[in-house]
Order: structure tokens, then C-alpha cells, then sequence
């Protein structure tokens, strides 16, 4: 009881706070009321100041009803919500619309799904004017004219029909042509896009492939399917394994996506650890010669090319430089050349993976006026791009990721430690009502499976997010076993 009154007491404190009046009164020692304490909250609320938090069961069903009473009594209407602030994309100045039926028409699809009966399934907010069936609002996005059929308002799984939704309604419509999630419908003459959703940075992927042909058949479109119903999933092929990496919030996140890929779809895949997408470089300048000759009967296949390659500036990319003098390679020869460089890179020398950050210069070579052919030298560049590269001081490199983990206070020390033990350099701390927050370059490597780690070390109460940073030289102990791994692999794969 004493715990109850207590909290009690703090809730009043939190109303009072939020009205003037009500903080007077209560500073004076006057009771409260019930409805003046829904009031002062609904205020704060209003403000910003204070987030009301429940308990509830929905499986149990606890807690429902006093959750739906508090939505009712807590949260501002749309009216009370407003203005909105929206972009006029002809003068790209913003606005401030209020949530009235009779205004200009702003309506954001916040959720698209693929619905096996009724196929493309939109789900719309309108914050101004009224969205009606049948008619024809524009896309801001793209500019293009959508044709709304039946408006739907949904109550769960069951959908009452309507003839319009105005300011203020949530609803879905189906079958609309080139429509995505943050889109906004508007009117033509005056064309307005709300704010994108705030889409937070992936942290989880696994490689997938599919289970059998008429699996594969079907994959691509499926799962282009489930990533336009989910904007945290991320599809994309990575070029340097050739995987197809699945990228989401969490290890429940992307089981989830995967079972509704199986259930909605019909869709099996299996799914792995990604490889790490490593990249080759050079630390220090070398030349060699190139040189392909061929003679079978017949006409014969003759390049010759001296190649220097020198390392450049991280992420400064690729350049090729033709310092020929001289005619000792013909000028039509020059694109092969660069072609045979270009491919010689994409194979890697070390371990396989794309070579970055070089200059390769083609100085000198000669050639044949009878047997010397593009695809002569575009063999030679590409021998003498391997010499010269594997004298050039070749390393591995890595992606480094920046985290930021924001963890419990007593959970500090095992994060640190972990970091440490990932080769992960710390860049600041912060501390924050009871929460320690953690910057820190971590070798993408050591991160791959960061969000189960996490959980385990921090009772499920630590989060993070990571974006892609740089490439860093990986230490030489690690890049042996790397590199022995792909010559292993390799191996395998040609017998």
C-alpha cells in the first residue's frame, strides 16, 4: 500500500505539473480531483513532457481495457495534435496544416501490405482535407495520378467500408499502382509530402538462398515483396561474394521475416552467416611486365604491357594512366589494356576480393602488327597487373563499423570488455539517467552476430545501432587465416 501511494503521488505531482492552475492548487495543498489529474496529464502529454506507460497482456488479456481508456482520456485528437508541418514540393517551402476536412488534402501512407486476396493493401492517415473513394489524388513522390477504389476503416482484421476518410481517420485502400510507405496523396494543384519516417539503421543480416529451384523462381520477387511491406528489412546483393544479405533489427526480426516469406509467399530459403565484404590494396609502388604469346597454327595472340601500380589515399578509388610514348602500344589497344586491369581487379590477388585505392599506369610494352589483338592485351594487363601487385606490399582491408550502444549502467564493464576483446576502439562515453551510451569503431567482422551478444551480456535491456564507416588494414594474423580460408575454399570449389 505504501508503494501504491507513493507512485500515486508522483502521478499527481506529474499532473500538476502539466497546468498552472493545477500545480497552484496543489502547492496549496488542495486534493485533486480525478478528472483535474486526467486533465494535467493529458496536458503534459500534449507538451511532450510526460509518456504515459502501461502494463498489459494481450495474450492474457490483462490490461486492455484500462490501455484503451487512457488512449481515449491521454493522448491529443488529431485536432489537438496539429498544426502539421508538410513540404509544398512546387515551391519547397513548408506549411503548417490544421486537421480540417475542408483543407488541403494530405494523406501518408504509413504501411503497405501484400494481401493474397485482395493483393496490394495501403494503409493511409489523412492529417488534411478528405481522401474519397473513387477519386484520383496525386503521388508528391512521383508526380503520378493514383486511382483510389473502396476506402476501408479497419477494426482488426475485419474492414468496414466508407465512402470518405477525413482529417484525422486512419484507413486502407487496395490496389493502388506506385505507391510506397512515406508516401504522401495529394491534391494536384497543391502538391505536399509529410516528413519520412525515420527508418533506423539495420544491425542483423544473414545471407539467404533459396531451398530449391521452384523456390529460387519465386524469391526475388517475394522477398522484394516483404522488404516493400517492411521498411526496417533491407534487401541487397553484396558484389564481392555474390551473396544476397537480408538486413534487419534483430535475430527475432529476421526470423520473423523469413516464416512470413514461408507462410504468405510459399517461399523457402536457408539462411548464413554473410561473409565479410573484405577489399585488397596495395601499400607501396611496383611494376612488372605483362606479356601474353600464343602461336598456333595459324595466326597467333601476342601482348605486351609493363605495368606500375601505386597505392592511393583510402576510398580515393580507382585510376588508370596512359603514359605510352613513343607507339610501342598501339593507341587502340589502350582500352583493352584498362579492361584487362579492371577484371584483374575484380578478382583480387590475395584472397579473392576486389582490389581498391590504386593507380595503375600502363608505361611501356610492345606489340605485333599482325598477331597483337585487344583480347592479347587485355590478357597481358591483366598478367602484369597480378606481378606488379603481388610486389606492391598487397593487404587485406576491412569494414570498420561506428556503434552506438546505450546499455544500463552496471552492464558497462562486461560491454567494454566485450568491445575490447572485438578490436573495437572506444570513442566516448556518456552517462544519462542510469544508462551508459558507448561510441565505438568496431571491424564489422566482430559485429555480425553483435545483437544476440548484447542481449545475452545485458538481460535483453542493451540496444545499438551501427552504420558503416571506413576500411582499415586488417592485422596480420588475422589476414593469414583469411586469406588461407579462401585458398581453401578455392581449392574445394575446382575440385
Amino acid at each position: 500500500a505504501s508503494e501504491v501511494e507513493e507512485a500515486r503521488l508522483q502521478l499527481v505531482e506529474a499532473a500538476a505539473e502539466g497546468d498552472d492552475e493545477l500545480l497552484m492548487k496543489y502547492l496549496e495543498g488542495e486534493e485533486l480531483t480525478a478528472d483535474e489529474i486526467l486533465g494535467g496529464l493529458k496536458a503534459a502529454v500534449l507538451s511532450g513532457s510526460v509518456v504515459p506507460v502501461l502494463c498489459t497482456s494481450a495474450t492474457a488479456g490483462l490490461g486492455i481495457a484500462p490501455l484503451l481508456d487512457a488512449i481515449a482520456a491521454l493522448l491529443p485528437s488529431p485536432v489537438e495534435g496539429g498544426p502539421y508541418t508538410v513540404t509544398n514540393m512546387a515551391t519547397e517551402e513548408e506549411e503548417e496544416l490544421a486537421s480540417d476536412p475542408l483543407g488541403p488534402l494530405a494523406a501518408f501512407v504509413f504501411k503497405t501490405a501484400a494481401d493474397p486476396y485482395v493483393g496490394k493493401l495501403t494503409y493511409l492517415r489523412v492529417y488534411s482535407g478528405t481522401l474519397s473513394s473513387d477519386s484520383r489524388p496525386v503521388n508528391s513522390r512521383s508526380g503520378d495520378e493514383e486511382r483510389v477504389g473502396q476506402l476501408f476503416y479497419l477494426q482488426g482484421r475485419e474492414q468496414t467500408q466508407t465512402d470518405d476518410l477525413v482529417a484525422g481517420d486512419i484507413g486502407s485502400v487496395s490496389k493502388l499502382a506506385d505507391i510506397h510507405t512515406g508516401d504522401t496523396l495529394c491534391d494536384r494543384g497543391r502538391p505536399l509530402s509529410m516528413p519520412a519516417l525515420a527508418i533506423p539503421n539495420a544491425v542483423y543480416s544473414v545471407a539467404v538462398s533459396a531451398k530449391s529451384q521452384a523456390d529460387f523462381d519465386k524469391m526475388s520477387s517475394s522477398m522484394s515483396r516483404l522488404v516493400e511491406e517492411d521498411p526496417t528489412l533491407r534487401l541487397e546483393r553484396e558484389p564481392s561474394t555474390g551473396e544476397l544479405i537480408l538486413s534487419g533489427m534483430g535475430e527475432a526480426h529476421i526470423d520473423v521475416a523469413i516464416r512470413r516469406l514461408h507462410q504468405k509467399f510459399g517461399v523457402d530459403v536457408v539462411t548464413a552467416m554473410p561473409r565479410v565484404p573484405y577489399r585488397e590494396t596495395v601499400t607501396r609502388t611496383a611494376q612488372a611486365q605483362g606479356r601474353f604469346k600464343r602461336q598456333t597454327g595459324g595466326r597467333g595472340q601476342f601482348g605486351d604491357t609493363w605495368i606500375r601500380i601505386e597505392p592511393r589515399e583510402r576510398s580515393a578509388g580507382f585510376e588508370f594512366a596512359d603514359e605510352v610514348f613513343g607507339g610501342s602500344v598501339p593507341r587502340n589497344f589502350i582500352p583493352a589494356v584498362e579492361k584487362g586491369v579492371i577484371e584483374a581487379m575484380s578478382e583480387g590477388f590475395l584472397a579473392g576480393y576486389p582490389v581498391v585505392d590504386v593507380k595503375v599506369a600502363l608505361y611501356d610494352g610492345s606489340y605485333h602488327a599482325v598477331d597483337s589483338s585487344d583480347m592479347a592485351f587485355k590478357l597481358a594487363a591483366s598478367i602484369g597487373f597480378r606481378k606488379a601487385a603481388e610486389s606492391a606490399g598487397p593487404i587485406l582491408l576491412e569494414p570498420i563499423m561506428r556503434a552506438a550502444i546505450s546499455v544500463p549502467e552496471q552492464f558497462m564493464g562486461d560491454v567494454l570488455g566485450d568491445l575490447n576483446s572485438k578490436r573495437g576502439r572506444v570513442l566516448g562515453m556518456e552517462q544519462e539517467r542510469g544508462t551508459s551510451q558507448v561510441t565505438a569503431l568496431v571491424p564489422l567482422a566482430e559485429m555480425r552476430r553483435y545483437a544476440t551478444d548484447l542481449r545475452s551480456m545485458t538481460q535483453g535491456r542493451g540496444i545499438f545501432t551501427m552504420e558503416f564507416s571506413h576500411y582499415d588494414p586488417v592485422p596480420s594474423h588475422v589476414a593469414e587465416q583469411i586469406i588461407t580460408e579462401a585458398k581453401r575454399e578455392k581449392e574445394e570449389e575446382s575440385a
